[in-house]
């Protein structure tokens, strides 16, 4: 099956390497740009918002939150669950027995998100941290419970057809849809009725049922589209499996439960931080809850909404990822995982270094662009772009762990890094005050990571050492873009003014331009490029006149 712009093509077939490629391009295409667009509506925002902007951040970051946790409890799980058995039980040629899987998992979903909603509606008090704000944001959340996880299921059963395009683009108008909806009512709210910001980030936050409403329009698009081809397969499946009904929701629970749990891992991070943050800086000096709700929205909302674009890529990929070694694993085929396990990795490597360390150089004039200009909040952005690489690292490793269905063993070595968290938490926010929680996270992170890395080793031997020469280049070309978009930004700070929006943008644009050219130069100069994303990028190479 072939991506044919979001239309199935049952005729000639794709070999692992170009499907991840493939796959990892429409998936990291509506992934950074619906982030892009849920970073950029900050810009508008924070200007209506004005004085109040900070206060308006970390109320919203302390109910998405507690809602993300919910979310995951709501979906279970099961979107990713679904789409790696859908893909098993497809490439065994046996097609209806995974319609049967996304029909019981939609009862299933029903379920778990009606109860989640009623929970977090009526339960909202007691996750609110002591701050009363919080409450009128969590149920204004709770109906965007009630639906997301029909959507996510949805867009599991394309993926388990290694069809990324639906996926791609529900994803993107969803967030159009949500970020329309955020500024017409926060401008109306703040700049017309001259309304409370806290109204205004209420309705921000029930802006997630909106964007649910318009992904779940453009995935029932392309069911209609797809149809008549996905019953086709159906209809000359081998049908040579029975399995009760009984037995398959119980498969997707199974599967599930480790899914919800390794998918909250940067949400239960998170959440540490927040029920730990605002207690611990307490002890360290004697703050005003104005002063610590700035504080926490400099890390947990300003830079996280940034380094999260970065992050979404990794996000992607591990979703492409996850079917196509489910595939493997049920074909048995070891040669086939650890290939796919090392291509996923220097995919992940090629594009999510120099991204994170880019942001890193940039991390002034983008901060300013977005918020205000603010030493510490460029600070802890730069800092938090390089403990975006551990958190991405720990999104597409555990991802490879659960698509070769070692679940089990991936909750054991997420808990082993909540542990690492949880004790580290207090004695850095002493030690490192507001970049504590950072420092804790990207430790924490390192090691669940390095521990899952080397269980996938110790199974399937990964070929590190092929592996180095590639990794190493990636890393020097990473290293040089990060100095040139540096020295750029210092450069250009010398004669401009560093505290404008307008400013800031004149010396972005250009740092971003000379840091991004340079390491599209090196890594299609040096045939880099060719090696990991397929021979078509000699092409391009010969365009630019590149030899």
């Amino acid at each position: 099956m072939r991506e044919n712009g979001g239309k199935l093509n049952l005729s000639g077939n794709l070999d692992a390497q170009q499907q991840m490629v493939q796959g990892s391009v429409w998936m990291t295409a509506g992934s950074i740009f619906s982030r892009i667009l849920g970073a950029i509506y900050i810009i508008p925002w924070v200007t209506w918002l004005g004085a109040y902007s900070d206060q308006a951040n970390a109320l919203f970051s302390k109910g998405y939150n507690v809602y993300s946790l919910f979310l995951m409890a709501a979906t279970a799980g099961i979107p990713a669950a679904v789409s790696k058995l859908v893909s098993h039980y497809n490439e065994l040629n046996e097609y209806g027995v995974g319609r049967r899987l996304y029909k019981h998992g939609m009862f299933v979903s029903a379920f778990t998100g009606l109860l989640s909603a009623i929970i977090l509606f009526f339960g909202a008090p007691l996750f609110d941290g002591g701050d009363p704000n919080v409450i009128p944001v969590l149920r204004s959340l709770a109906v965007a419970v009630l639906v997301i996880p029909g959507m996510s299921l949805s867009r599991g059963l394309f993926q388990g057809y290694h069809q990324m395009a639906p996926s791609a683009i529900s994803q993107f108008l969803e967030q159009v849809f949500r970020v329309i909806y955020m500024l017409a009512s926060t401008f109306v709210i703040m700049k017309i009725m001259h309304g409370s910001w806290k109204t205004a980030v209420v309705h921000s936050t029930f802006a997630a049922f909106i964007g649910a409403i318009g992904g779940i329009l453009i995935l029932g698009f392309y069911w209609v589209r797809n149809r008549n081809q996905m019953n086709e397969l159906r209809d000359n499946s081998d049908n040579k499996l029975v399995i009760s009904s009984w037995t398959l929701i119980k498969d997707i629970v199974i599967q599930a439960i480790p899914f919800i749990i390794v998918s909250s891992g940067t949400v239960i991070f998170q959440l540490i931080d927040q029920y730990t943050f605002f207690d611990a800086m307490g002890r360290v000096g004697h703050y005003s809850i104005w002063q610590l709700n700035q504080l926490w929205a400099l890390f947990s909302f300003n830079a996280n909404k940034l380094i999260m674009i970065v992050i979404s890529l990794a996000s992607a990929m591990s979703e492409a990822v996850i079917p196509l070694l489910s595939a493997a694993r049920a074909r048995k085929d070891n040669n086939d995982i650890r290939k796919q396990i090392a291509n996923a990795l220097m995919l992940f490597y090629f594009v999510m270094i120099p991204s994170a360390l880019g942001l890193a150089a940039v991390s002034t004039p983008i901060y300013t662009v977005f918020y205000r200009f603010n030493d510490s909040g460029s600070t802890i952005l730069e800092l938090s772009a390089f403990v975006a690489i551990f958190i991405g690292l720990f999104t597409i490793a555990s991802a490879i762990m659960q698509g070769v269905s070692e679940n089990i063993k991936t909750l054991k070595l997420l808990g082993i890094g909540i542990v690492v968290k949880l004790v580290l938490q207090y004695p850095m926010i002493m030690i490192f005050k507001t970049i504590g929680p950072l420092m804790a996270t990207g430790i924490g992170m390192a090691v669940t990571s390095y521990l899952i890395i080397h269980s996938l080793n110790k199974e399937f031997k990964i070929p590190f050492k092929k592996m180095t020469k590639t990794t190493n280049q990636i890393l020097l070309y990473s290293i040089i873009t990060y100095v040139v978009a540096k020295l750029i930004v210092m450069g250009l700070y010398l004669v401009i003014d560093p505290s404008g929006r307008l400013t800031a943008m004149l010396v972005l644009v250009p740092a971003v331009a000379g840091g991004g050219l340079v390491y599209v130069y090196l890594v299609l100069k040096s045939r880099l490029a060719d090696m990991l994303l397929g021979p078509r990028i000699a092409g391009v190479r010969r365009k630019l006149h590149i030899k």
